[in-house]
């Protein structure tokens, strides 16, 4: 075995350990203690069962939409710091959160409902918008140059999260106290899922991007060296950029449809796993997603539990740990 695959490997089983832990754990936590031998005990009936009640439809999909959000939202946080070569980007830097936030925010005002279809209509609007927030600052960025001027990337992502946010403030001047208190709490990251399908409806997107990520490893490690010396090396630039920039965005959307614009997600956890792994992206890539997994999850479990009965929105707990570690970040970069 190569070292790199040794080192991969053993990247691999340290963080999806914590991630199995984490999952399998983070159901039996709550204001509400059960057993995960009365959930599994099929000689009951599901009826009959609280602790299956609670473990499969309270807790369980929670834990999974956790698990999709933070393994979705860190990957994408590690494609879009190689692509802007700034180790401060985060995936909501280029006006996907906002975009998204705006088609929910949309959507809970002045949409009809389509429950009776069995659609979530904030979810399907979040999406939505955030893929007319890629659309535009994609259009903005590649108007004027030959290939994908990641600069320009940059500033048109900042102005639309502007733009957008200005909005928002907008729609809901336009909204009632109960949707305003709806989408608020959406808006500070929410992971209050009760069903499968959300999840359901967004793997065949993560899915797709995840596959973009691992052709991505050994590009943007070439990115990282500068435009030109990565064109020495053989990497088409303008499309190793546009692959970056699509897929870390679709991720992104796919992740604030089901979860909300859970923040500081996709800076804390690839810089925790630079330092323990190094800076190699065919290592931090799967690393990072296995870690985004097992750290939102936590942070949701202590959402849940730190004022039970209540349950805090998780972007507070996340917003809480990543406000003084983006500090530092910025005073370790100055």
């Amino acid at each position: 075995m190569s070292p790199i695959r040794g080192r991969i490997v053993r990247a691999v089983l340290m963080f999806g350990g914590a991630a199995l832990l984490t999952v399998i754990g983070a159901p039996l936590i709550g204001s509400t203690p059960i057993s995960l031998r009365r959930a599994f005990d099929w000689s009951v009936p599901f009826a009959a069962n609280p602790d299956a009640q609670i473990f499969f439809i309270a807790r369980l999909p929670r834990t999974l939409a956790g698990a999709l959000v933070g393994s979705t939202l860190a990957a994408a946080g590690v494609v879009f710091q190689g692509l802007l070569r700034n180790p401060l980007a985060t995936p909501f830097t280029l006006g996907v959160s906002a975009g998204a936030a705006l088609g929910a925010m949309v959507a809970v005002t002045f949409a009809p409902s389509l429950a009776w279809a069995g659609l979530p209509v904030a979810p399907l609007a979040s999406f939505a918008g955030s893929i007319l927030a890629v659309a535009v600052v994609y259009l903005l960025a590649t108007a004027r140059h030959r290939g994908l001027s990641t600069n320009t990337l940059l500033l048109a992502g900042v102005t639309m999260n502007a733009f957008f946010s200005a909005l928002i403030l907008f729609v809901q001047y336009f909204a009632d106290f109960a949707d305003t208190f709806r989408i608020l709490r959406w808006l500070m990251g929410d992971l209050d899922v009760s069903s499968y399908t959300p999840l359901l409806s967004t793997l065949p997107l993560v899915g797709v991007a995840f596959a973009a990520f691992a052709w991505l490893a050994r590009p943007l490690n070439l990115l990282s060296l500068g435009s030109d010396a990565a064109e020495s090396r053989g990497l088409d630039v303008t499309r190793a950029q546009r692959v970056a920039f699509v897929s870390a965005s679709l991720a992104t959307g796919a992740a604030v449809s089901v979860g909300g614009p859970v923040g500081f997600i996709g800076i804390i956890v690839p810089h925790l796993v630079r330092l323990i792994v190094g800076a190699d992206h065919r290592i931090v890539l799967p690393a990072s997603a296995l870690f985004g997994a097992a750290f939102l999850v936590a942070c949701d479990a202590v959402s849940r539990t730190i004022m039970a009965p209540l349950e805090l929105p998780v972007g507070i707990i996340t917003a809480l740990i990543g406000g003084p570690f983006f500090l530092w970040l910025l005073v370790q970069r100055k």
